[in-house]
C-alpha cells in the first residue's frame, strides 16, 4: 500500500515563503504522477501542481510563476517550493501518488495559512 506523509505546513505572511514535501513510505513504490491539491473552507479540492515520472510538471494558473514542483524518483518523494505566498493560497494542502494503472493515494493533509 502506498502510504503519503506531507510535512512544512504553517503560518506566514503574505509575500513570504513555504515549502511542502511528501515521502511515500516506501521507495519501491513506482509511482507515475506525483503532485499537490489543495481544499479551502467551502470550496472543492483542486490541483496546485502535478509532475510526471519522466516530463513536463503542470500548474494551475493560480500558482503558475510562484510555486514550483519537483520530485525525487529514487526516494519517492516530491516537494512545493511556494514563493510569494497571498491569502487566497491559504488551505490544507494534499500530496497525491498515482500509478501507471491510476490508482491514486493521498496524504492526510497539511494545513497553509496565509496571514495579509
Amino acid at each position: 500500500q502506498g502510504q503519503l506523509v506531507e510535512s512544512g505546513g504553517g503560518l506566514v505572511q503574505a509575500g513570504e515563503s513555504l515549502r511542502l514535501s511528501c515521502a511515500a513510505s516506501s521507495s519501491q513504490f513506482n509511482f507515475n504522477i506525483m503532485g499537490w491539491y489543495r481544499q479551502a473552507p467551502d470550496k472543492e479540492r483542486e490541483l496546485v501542481a502535478t509532475i510526471p515520472r519522466q516530463g513536463t510538471p503542470t500548474y494551475a494558473a493560480s500558482v503558475k510563476g510562484r510555486f514550483t514542483i519537483s520530485r525525487n524518483n529514487a526516494r519517492n518523494t516530491v516537494a512545493l517550493q511556494m514563493n510569494n505566498l497571498k491569502p487566497e493560497d491559504t488551505a490544507i494542502y494534499y500530496c497525491m501518488a498515482e500509478y501507471y494503472t491510476g490508482v491514486q493515494y493521498w496524504g492526510q493533509g497539511t494545513q497553509v495559512t496565509v496571514s495579509s
